[in-house]
Formats: C-alpha cells, structure tokens, sequence
C-alpha cells in the first residue's frame, strides 16, 4: 500500500549508522526528505547520495532535513555509503521494516524496465565517474525499489514519489519547489 500525498507520514524511530536515534515526530517544524534506497552498495544510489550531498548545504539552510535509509546492514553501509560522510543521518535498514511502513516494492518487471531505458547506461557511467562502480552487495534484495517522502513541517506527506526505474528519484527541482512551498506557506 503506497503512502499517499496529504496524508500523515508514518512515524517511526531507527538508530542512524553511527547509533544515534533518528525519531521522525522530532522533525515535526520543519520539511523533510526521506529518502529510501536500494542498498549501500548501489552505484546510482551512492551517485543520488552524492548529489544530495552536493545540495544540502542549501537545502539545510533553507530549513530541509534529509533521512537517508538503506535496506542493508550496518557493515554494508560503512564500507559502501558510509565512506562518503553524509551530513544527513542513513538508516541502516535490513528487515525492510521501515519499506514496509512506506510501501516500497520489489518489482523484476521495473527492474527489466530500467536495463531498457537508453538513459540507465548514462546514469551508470555518471555513476562510475564519480568512483560508484556497480558492486552486487550479498544478500541485498536487488529487485527493491527507491522512493522519495517529501514531508511538510506539519508531518503531513507532501509529495511522495515511488520509482519506476532503479536511478529514479525525485527531481532535484521538485524538491526545491516543495522546500519552497513548505517554508512559505
């Protein structure tokens, strides 16, 4: 069952990678985007990690929160995501509890989808320019797919954003139209 916009986002608590709680009703005052990911080893999720990176300093000082999660173990993210010091918390996540709270699929057929787009292999070499080389992380469940939570300060799911293909996250400007929408209104 997919989370739908305007609705409550649903709570949860989970320790980040270095054991720190995150408790999404502590964000309550300000917009956050909860991200999920495939796995930690995931070339283009270490490339979206990057990216995301890349904007928080804007998007922190524009009042945005970023969660991060992963349906890996710990040991996983450390050696993969974890090398690139997010200045957002990453969940480590591998029962998929917090999947299951959002709704995320597993889908072969979106996966076949995604080796099909002309633009995957782009979004691959990007990938491995930037040092993410597709890695199969053992054990992860390769079918599972992305999703972007952008949650208003009320905790009330502005947008969500459910992936068709593996590199499919929400646009960088969409966030920044919701960001300001949130902040403004």
């Amino acid at each position: 069952m997919h989370i739908e916009s305007g609705t409550p986002a649903p709570l949860f608590q989970a320790a980040d990678l270095f054991g720190s709680t995150v408790d999404l009703a502590a964000y309550r005052s300000t917009p956050v985007l909860l991200s999920f990911f495939r796995n930690a080893a995931c070339a283009v999720c270490n490339l979206r990690v990057h990216h995301l990176i890349t904007h928080y300093p804007d998007y922190r000082s524009a009042g945005l929160q970023v969660v991060a999660i992963f349906e890996s173990p710990r040991e996983s993210m450390l050696q993969y995501v974890g090398k690139q010091d997010a200045p957002f918390p990453l969940i480590a996540d591998p029962n998929a509890d917090l999947y299951s709270l959002y709704g995320l699929e597993s889908s072969e057929a979106k996966i076949a989808a995604t080796m099909a787009v002309p633009a995957t292999q782009q979004v691959i070499a990007e990938a491995a320019a930037q040092g993410f080389h597709l890695t199969e992380e053992a054990g992860s469940n390769f079918l599972r797919m992305p999703a972007d939570f952008f949650i208003g300060p009320d905790g009330i799911v502005i947008q969500a954003h459910y992936a068709n293909y593996v590199w499919d996250h929400m646009p960088f400007a969409t966030i920044d139209e919701l960001l300001g929408v949130a902040v403004s209104g």
